[in-house]
């Protein structure tokens, strides 16, 4: 079989993806999450912090949310269903941390845990970085002129 007989064999073969299905899941899923965390925000606004401290503690309750959903097995039951949805950049963010921790436990705290928790975000972290400062550097020269 040569490979263009086997690309048609397999696409044959393949399972269509529901993607109208996925959309609307990721959609109500990932809304779900952005109105928890607008929830949370009200709720610390009505405690009485500044809105400063409330974004900072919806923050702060999404990511130990995600994490710990991601330790006991359920992130990944919920990311099964909504797909994309679940990549609200903070939830998808401390699930990224959280997953190949987890999943590196057994060759140790600092060669497994820490080594592999920032496979994923330590590029997104250093990226981050050096971007804020490229435009933290176009920022004042322009500001200059």
């Amino acid at each position: 079989m040569d490979l263009n007989a086997y690309k048609q064999y397999a696409e044959q073969r393949a399972k269509r993806s529901p993607c109208l299905k996925n959309s609307v899941f990721a959609f109500l899923i990932g809304g779900l999450i952005c109105c928890i965390g607008q929830a949370l925000n009200s709720l610390y606004l009505f405690w009485g912090l500044s809105e400063k401290h409330a974004a900072l503690c919806v923050t702060v309750t999404l990511v130990f949310a995600a994490g710990l959903l991601t330790g006991i097995g359920v992130f990944d039951k919920i990311a099964r269903v909504a797909g994309a949805g679940t990549l609200v950049p903070i939830t998808g963010f401390a699930n990224a941390v959280a997953s190949p921790a987890i999943d590196a436990k057994s060759e140790g705290f600092v060669t497994g845990t820490a080594v592999k928790m920032f496979t994923i975000a330590g590029p997104v972290i250093v990226y981050g970085t050096v971007t804020s400062v490229l435009y933290g550097v176009v920022y004042w020269v322009l500001k200059l002129l």
